[in-house]
């Protein structure tokens, strides 16, 4: 059995990866409303436990849904990846489901860094790629803002770079 898990495009390129408070935030994000449920749930059966006994398997599998997510939220959050090559940009994410999106330098018309306020409490921020083509725009997430901005600014000076040769 081949357990090569590798992409077939860019395959042989060093990929960056994004920080680890991303995953960390993403858990946090779905835990704000799982928590909530659980907690529901939980009262429910303890309240009507003598009548409808059953309403303990909904906290249960509330806290089973909620581990299973918290493990897939963090190893998606390890599959993101972006590598910076001379023509092009790979952005590569999924487990399950492999993405890899090659956004060329010469296509790119701007390049934005978005930082929402619980981004902003991690000290992270989003580059999103823009181009002609909606469907070769990218995102990276979970960048640390210093990061961020240096992808942003490089990414910039190369595209009008490669615009210019055209």
């Amino acid at each position: 059995m081949n357990r090569d898990l590798s992409f077939s495009i860019g395959a042989d390129v060093p990929f960056n990866r994004v920080s680890p408070k991303y995953g960390l935030k993403e858990v946090l994000a779905s835990l704000t409303l799982l928590v909530p449920l659980l907690v529901a749930a939980l009262v429910f059966a303890i309240i009507f436990t003598s009548e409808v006994p059953w309403l303990h398997l909904i906290w249960v599998a509330v806290l089973v849904y909620g581990i299973i997510s918290t493990i897939v939220i963090l190893r998606q959050a390890r599959a993101i990846g972006y590598a910076e090559r001379e023509d092009d940009l790979l952005v590569r994410r999924g487990i399950m489901f492999h993405r890899a999106t090659v956004v060329p330098y010469g296509r790119l018309q701007f390049v934005d860094v978005d930082a929402g306020p619980i981004d902003r409490m991690f000290g992270l921020a989003t580059v999103k790629l823009h181009t002609a083509s909606a469907a070769t725009d990218a995102t990276i997430p979970g960048l640390p803002r210093a990061e961020a901005d240096r992808l942003r600014d490089s990414l910039a000076g190369l595209g009008q770079a490669n615009l210019a040769g055209l």
